[in-house]
């Protein structure tokens, strides 16, 4: 029987490109200053440290378009991807901080570069399936699943290679904000069998909520499990340094805990992204530290 890993090997990525507006990037350094690898090695991890990728930057965009600083997000996407297929493929673990959602594509098309069947589970407060809504904005940070299943554009959708990036049978999707979940998005996903557990669901039972969406991807051919934490996934009110706000969900940080613990505890988790991050909401740095703890809690569990 396989037993959980304890080991990662942690790669910044300080990124704020495909953001709605910057601060992200300064994630990588504040979470290493808030004493994330020392307290995680602390814990009895086996940490490495990778260091940090070029990242990139946010720009303002004075001008509608359908693919906000492309240029920028897709030269980050692809470092990520590279990074990440050669850890992969050394045999490490890797655990990408960011950073924005952007990032995320990346992780997945490297790991799938070295595991055909690699799968996701995506716990985040939005479905990002922006390219399907028609008044999108064009902001990248909101259409990161939407890439991973070939909506998009082509510099992000081909980052594997091949068309998706991700086969909708190797996604699920947890703590998603009902009221971020437009009737077209609700009914891509349901049309394509995509396992998908909201806000409510996780809150009532975070651990069940983990176990599904585990059962969701199990199969005895199938290939390791990137999972991928964005902090809006916790509402604003109990923890306020996600990039774009939200209030309301009733998502407490201890949720998303309770609910990481099983996702990285299982044998088949080969990888983990942070998102979302935005020191600058946090001068004087609790919540950054109230973030870190949370993570040490789940990842040494």
């Amino acid at each position: 029987m396989s037993t959980a890993r304890t080991d990662w090997t942690v790669l910044g990525v300080p990124t704020s490109a495909g953001a709605h507006y910057a601060g992200q990037e300064r994630a990588p350094e504040a979470l290493r200053a808030t004493g994330l690898l020392s307290r995680l090695s602390a814990a009895g991890l086996d940490l490495s440290d990778a260091g940090d990728l070029p990242g990139g930057l946010f720009a303002v965009g004075h001008y509608r378009s359908a693919a906000r600083n492309l240029a920028a997000v897709a030269k980050v996407a692809r470092e990520v991807a590279d990074a990440v297929t050669q850890e992969v493929s050394s045999g490490r673990r890797p655990l990408v901080i960011g950073g924005d959602c952007t990032i995320t594509p990346g992780v997945v098309a490297g790991m799938r570069r070295v595991h055909p069947d690699a799968g996701l589970v995506y716990v985040d407060g939005d479905p990002d399936l922006d390219p399907l809504a028609p008044d999108a904005s064009g902001i990248l940070d909101a259409t990161g699943i939407a890439q991973l299943l070939g909506h998009g554009e082509p510099e992000l959708t081909s980052l594997a290679g091949d068309v998706p990036i991700l086969s909708p049978s190797r996604l699920a999707i947890v703590g998603c904000d009902p009221r971020e979940m437009l009737p077209a998005y609700r009914d891509f996903l349901t049309s394509r069998g995509i396992s998908c557990s909201e806000g409510p669901e996780l809150t009532a039972d975070p651990e069940g909520t983990a176990r599904r969406a585990l059962s969701a991807l199990a199969d005895a051919d199938a290939g390791p499990l990137v999972v991928h934490f964005d902090v809006d996934v916790v509402d604003s009110a109990d923890l306020p340094l996600g990039n774009f706000p939200h209030y309301g969900s009733g998502v407490r940080l201890d949720d998303v805990v309770r609910c990481l613990r099983v996702l990285v505890a299982d044998p088949s988790c080969a990888a983990l992204v942070l998102t979302e991050v935005n020191p600058t909401h946090d001068p004087d740095g609790g919540q950054l530290e109230r973030y870190v703890g949370a993570l040490v809690s789940a990842l040494a569990a």
